[in-house]
């Protein structure tokens, strides 16, 4: 069987930047189960896992195109203090939810100068090159439920 459209999936990876720093993996915490096929990862390394079987081992160099996007300035702005928790002490890394024209969206504190707080909109790996190292450890048929929400259940995967 080989990863395609409405296979269930699980891969060990190890995520590094082009300087080798480790952003992310799955050592430790076991595999990533997803369903290919459903947007569920970057578009990138879903097309690179695509037709893999299990067993199979490979690199995946993926540009900021087909990951979270090349950084947009526009979606970094000043935002008064008055307009956050008044209760809450702001610093550089807090992320907040806040309301966008194209729903709710994660942003990220770039700043704190006084009154003023530059928050960025931006996925805080846009504009990154992503190096995964990936083995693919499992591969079966996704259940018609599965399909029918876009996600995986049970184990490895999202219970209800």
């Amino acid at each position: 069987m080989q990863i395609q459209k409405h296979i269930v999936a699980s891969i060990e990876y190890t995520l590094t930047d082009d300087g080798g720093q480790v952003i992310d993996t799955s050592e430790g915490r076991g595999p990533l189960t997803y369903l290919h096929g459903a947007g569920n990862l970057i578009p990138g390394l879903e097309a690179d896992l695509e037709g893999k079987g299990v067993g199979d081992a490979f690199k995946s160099r993926i540009e900021p195109a087909d990951a979270y996007g090349e950084r947009n300035d526009a979606m970094v702005q000043d935002v008064p203090r008055d307009q956050l928790p008044g209760d809450m002490e702001i610093e550089v890394g807090m992320q907040f939810q806040a309301q966008g024209p194209g729903g709710v969206q994660v942003v990220t504190v770039a700043a704190v100068n006084g009154d003023v707080i530059k928050m960025d909109g931006n996925h805080p790996l846009a504009g990154v090159t992503l190096n995964f190292d990936v083995k693919v450890v499992d591969i079966r048929e996704a259940t018609k439920e599965e399909v029918e929400h876009g996600h995986v259940h049970g184990a490895g995967g999202h219970h209800h």
